[in-house]
């Protein structure tokens, strides 16, 4: 519900809250402005008696002063016939420059509040912050969700380049925009009458006043007893009338006074409902408090940031659902597929599965695992087809799942068969999807059909499972699926420095760029830490998998950079060795948002070993903003393999890399990377303790040696490597 409310707001609302917030951005920026225009005396250092005494002098025709909320004096008055209105200096009375309102500022003024259509304007306007207030809070709602409960609310964000940007902007700019829109509420339904506005407050006018000749305004006792910072009009008697009095209105309140005696003559103060109506008013414009105009001007300008990173997450999302023909309601069908996906690629296996089902005369529902319903009311059989994200991890559809598991009757348990979707390199190969295999089983789900795996997509162990399952049903099922290949860019080889051929480990840094010649002329998108996914000329696309390699550069360094190793019996790898300058590679980028450095200044600890410095290499490169950066490395001989030597030098020169640790395993004080971690064990918890985050690229073994060795450093603070996974500060890409 949150989720659908927020992007139903924010998609229908986004134009109307835009240009309120660019014009509130502009109006709120004027109080800091004309702040630095005014001088504002020290409190109780000037009465409004001597500033007036100072006026008089310097004009005699002087009928009113005004102060601002923001401190500005302003003198109208009649000199020869004509009328005039100055800013004036506090201190002395005299003239600074003429006062000539902002023609600009009324027309942005106009725009924030009625769009310049007059009351129905203003209603819009109203409904637009009213929205506001619901995106600020469904917002923070769905961050808290996301992230793992309020207490994690400040925790590093994983994503896209949109989605972190909408989530940092709105972490940083929440509270103010909230504190804008609740205000911004209140002063439209005070504008209708639906709240109380506060009315100024209106003395009685004296019936009867001493008729003396008039004294110096600055003789006058009841205008000495008043703070000039606490003035906001005086109003001058008419001149030669003996029989006319000042009119005084202040923070406090508002009165007449004898322009002979100094006596008040009448004074009423402003009652709690006009006090709060212009507290209001102040916290929402910044009028009287430039430095939180300041603050709510910024937080403004993050709005149409967000209006357009959250349509494009919108839009992406909507993009990535399946399109599923005769999807029947979850109550109304007898078979129900689940699917865990994190790049949707599982559910075009589970499109073919629907469509077999209903082709058999079945009524199919599928949806995404986290839907999980705690009843089926006509369902008679349950399959689940999940991929596995990162290290046994769930992918995102399904990460809610196991927590839903827990809270379903027993008399609602179906029948169910587990299908896991991945890749036999990695270790934990299906791991989620064995983990779910084994909370069903612990919770009493009876199998349908047996635990069974695909790996690396394959058609032909999905038509086999089809099979099985067809034989189980007592239908003939022909799950035939071939996942559409990515579209591929043409990249060209423009540079490779090759290391390691001493160590019998031959490895190359290669540089790609564009291919000019064909048709496009631009890198796709990249970021460090992505993935490039290159299959040699000679593979068969259906019977091979493109290989993934790390990118240790990003679009904008203008290349595409990978660091590859040759293996004796790896095609793609010795494809790429034996590749001549100005040859070229079919590539496409699989975004990898999920290992890359959180935002912010806490220190980053990079952890690698053989070409697992890619990406590494990456981070550091793009560190301008010198954030604390710990490399640890660990290679075979520096005088043949030290990857990137010099390039990290110059960044250790240029604070990008604040320590480089380097270890080699063929060298005779012969050392690996995880030793060098035990031998600075006091330092990693000391950066640990600072809030240090844990990048990991390499091998499996190297990354399991890493991580044993991590939790026994860490052991003393009395937390481990996965409380340090649960809040986003260890993260793997490992092969």
């Amino acid at each position: 519900m949150p989720r659908s409310l927020h992007s139903l707001l924010g998609l229908t609302a986004a134009v109307f809250i835009i240009v309120i917030s660019l014009s509130g951005a502009v109006l709120s920026l004027n109080p800091a402005l004309e702040r630095v225009e005014t001088v504002i005396p020290a409190s109780g250092q000037v009465s409004v008696a001597e500033l007036g005494g100072k006026v008089a002098q310097h004009y005699p025709g002087a009928e009113q002063i005004q102060r601002t909320s923001s401190g500005t004096l302003i003198v109208y008055y009649t000199q020869d016939g004509r009328s005039g209105a100055d800013r004036v200096n506090p201190e002395t009375g005299q003239g600074i420059a003429p006062y000539v309102p902002s023609a600009f500022s009324r027309w942005v003024k106009n725009l924030h509040r009625s769009f310049f259509l007059g009351s129905a304007g203003r209603a819009v306007a109203g409904i637009a912050a009213l929205a506001m207030v619901i995106l600020s809070i469904s917002g923070t709602l769905l961050l808290a969700a996301r992230l793992g409960g309020w207490h994690q609310l400040l925790r590093p964000v994983r994503g896209n380049l949109s989605q972190r940007l909408h989530i940092e902007l709105s972490r940083a700019a929440v509270l103010a925009l909230l504190l804008s829109a609740l205000t911004g509420v209140y002063l439209s339904t005070s504008t209708f009458g639906l709240v109380p506005e506060g009315v100024e407050a209106e003395p009685e006018f004296p019936l009867k006043v001493s008729g003396a000749p008039p004294a110096a305004i600055d003789t006058l006792s009841a205008l000495k007893t008043i703070d000039l910072n606490t003035l906001h009009e005086l109003v001058f008697p008419y001149p030669d009338d003996p029989e006319d009095v000042y009119s005084l209105t202040t923070d406090q309140g508002a009165g007449y006074i004898d322009q002979a005696s100094g006596e008040w003559l009448s004074y009423r103060p402003h009652d709690v409902t006009y006090r709060l109506h212009e507290f209001i008013k102040m916290l929402h414009t910044g009028e009287g408090l430039w430095w939180l105009g300041l603050i709510l001007s910024v937080a403004a300008l993050t709005v149409p940031v967000m209006a357009v990173t959250g349509t494009l997450i919108w839009w992406a999302r909507q993009r990535s659902k399946p399109r599923i023909a005769d999807n029947s309601h979850a109550n109304t069908a007898d078979s129900v597929i689940l699917v865990g996906s994190e790049g949707n690629t599982t559910w075009g296996f589970a499109r073919v599965l629907h469509d077999s089902l209903v082709q058999a005369g079945h009524r199919v529902h599928s949806a995404p695992m986290n839907q999980l319903a705690p009843h089926y009311r006509h369902a008679q059989r349950l399959f689940i087809l999940t991929a596995t994200y990162g290290d046994g991890d769930a992918p995102a559809s399904a990460n809610r799942f196991l927590t839903r598991l827990d809270n379903i009757p027993q008399a609602s348990i179906l029948p169910v068969a587990v299908l896991g979707f991945g890749d036999q390199q990695f270790p934990r190969f299906c791991g989620f999807a064995k983990d779910v295999e084994a909370s069903l089983a612990a919770r009493g789900w009876p199998q349908l059909l047996a635990f069974d795996t695909i790996n690396r997509q394959s058609p032909q162990a999905f038509t086999r499972w089809g099979n099985a399952l067809g034989n189980i049903l007592g239908t003939e099922l022909t799950l035939t699926h071939a996942p559409k290949p990515p579209s591929t860019t043409t990249l060209v080889l423009t540079d490779r420095v090759i290391y390691g051929t001493d160590v019998q480990a031959p490895t190359a840094v290669l540089r790609f760029k564009a291919d000019e010649h064909g048709g496009k002329t631009s890198l796709p998108y990249f970021e460090a830490g992505d993935l490039v996914g290159i299959l040699p000329p000679t593979c068969q696309p259906k019977r091979q998998t493109p290989r993934l390699y790390s990118l240790a550069s990003a679009s904008t360094d203008g290349s595409l950079e990978i660091c590859v190793r040759q293996h004796p019996s790896g095609l793609c790898s010795r494809f790429l060795h034996e590749l001549p300058l100005g040859g070229t590679i079919e590539a496409f980028i699989q975004p990898n948002p999920n290992f890359r450095p959180a935002t912010g200044r806490m220190p980053t600890v990079l952890i690698g070993a053989g070409t697992g410095i890619g990406p590494l290499m990456g981070f550091i490169r793009h560190n301008t903003y010198h954030r604390p950066m710990y490399l640890y490395w660990g290679g075979r001989n520096p005088q043949s393999d030290f990857l990137y030597k010099p390039e990290l030098m110059t960044y250790l020169a240029d604070k990008r890399l604040t320590q480089l640790n380097t270890s080699f395993s063929r060298i005779e004080q012969r050392a690996y990377v995880q030793d060098k971690l035990r031998d600075d064990a006091p330092e990693i918890r000391q950066l640990i303790d600072k809030g240090a985050q844990f990048l990991v690229c390499g091998g499996r073994d190297m990354a399991a040696n890493v991580m044993a060795t991590l939790e026994d450093i860490i052991a003393p603070l009395g937390i481990n490597v996965a409380t340090l996974k649960s809040q986003g500060r260890y993260r793997e890409d490992v092969y």
